[in-house]
This record gives structure tokens, sequence and C-alpha cells, in this order.
């Protein structure tokens, strides 16, 4: 189950290559997508039945149960496929901010 992920994390889809459809792209299956996605793969080792992950990052939370990932495209798959990479984290400030207006 995917507890613990936000939108912004960074997260794995483990995909099943279905076909080469061309030289550079390749047909790849992803667990609760329902529809065939292509990615770009310049190598031409991968193979039919071949895992391979995709990442992406969270754009969506639907209910706990559904995760809308950006792999290129949303795509929305259920929340127990997804793996957590990498987690959000907001940016810092390194300096405090000071007050430059003259109003007392």
């Amino acid at each position: 189950m995917a507890k613990g992920i936000n939108i912004g994390d960074e997260v794995a889809i483990t995909a099943t290559v279905r076909r080469r459809v061309t030289d550079d792209r390749v047909s790849v299956s992803i667990p609760s997508y329902g529809r065939p996605h292509s990615i770009i793969d310049m190598t031409s080792n991968l193979q039919k039945g071949q895992h391979i992950e995709l990442i992406g990052n969270v754009m969506h939370l639907l209910d706990g149960k559904r995760v809308t990932v950006n792999l290129g495209i949303p795509i929305t798959v259920d929340a127990s496929v997804v793996r957590l990479v990498n987690a959000y984290k907001a940016p810092t400030r390194k300096k405090p901010p000071v007050d430059r207006g003259g109003a007392t």
C-alpha cells in the first residue's frame, strides 16, 4: 500500500514491456491503468515481458485509493502499485525576510 505518499513525491511504477512499436518506442502495460502506454527507449535490449520502472511525480490523490502520476502525461493508477522513491521537501529560506519599509 502507498501510505505516506503526498503530492510532489517522486514515485515508481513497475510496468511490463508489451512490444517494440518503432525503433525508439516501446509499448508497456501499467498495472491498474487499463490502457497501453508507450515510452521512448533508445536502447534495443528491452524484450517482451521484461519489467521496467517508470518514475514520476505525484500530481493528485483521489480518496487515498488512486494516485495521478506525471509520466510525461498524467496517469491515474491504484495507490497500491506505486512505490515511494523520494519524498517531496519544500524549499527552505536561507535568510530570514527583512523588513525594508520605513513605516514606524
